[in-house]
């Protein structure tokens, strides 16, 4: 793993979140999506080399929702940058963690994402990023 990508945070309200970020990072977001796949709306926040990820749920199905219905806004994960999303999931694989999504997908941010079980993590959702090149 090559640093810290981001921290994600689940929130109710991405406006409110991004008012209250902009003024608590002193930036504006520097990119808003959807991941309809995931049924999530993103807002990125970057402050020197570190970056904040908002999550707001954009249907009552979704993986934000349930962590928002059972936990309430605050972090959600932690993703870390990889140079080869595959070769590091059999790694991790290898080292008994249990992984979530066997094949990476398409997450936010121009990234191929998967996940590693909270369970295996002293209770942190782990997320691994490899940035999609050429895109």
């Amino acid at each position: 793993m090559d640093k810290i990508e981001h921290i994600g945070i689940a929130v109710n309200s991405i406006a409110d979140s991004n008012a209250l970020f902009t003024k608590l990072m002193g930036v504006e977001p520097y990119k808003m999506e959807e991941v309809e796949s995931e049924g999530v709306r993103t807002s990125f926040f970057k402050s020197g080399p570190n970056k904040v990820e908002l999550l707001e749920a954009t249907n009552p199905d979704s993986p934000i929702a349930k962590y928002l219905a059972k936990k309430g806004e605050g972090i959600h994960h932690i993703a870390f940058a990889v140079e080869d999303i595959v070769s590091e999931l059999a790694r991790l694989k290898e080292e008994g963690f249990k992984i979530l999504n066997e094949v990476p997908k398409k997450g936010a941010d121009n990234k191929l994402v998967a996940f590693l079980h909270p369970k295996g993590t002293n209770g942190v959702l782990v997320e691994l990023c490899q940035e999609i090149k050429g895109v």
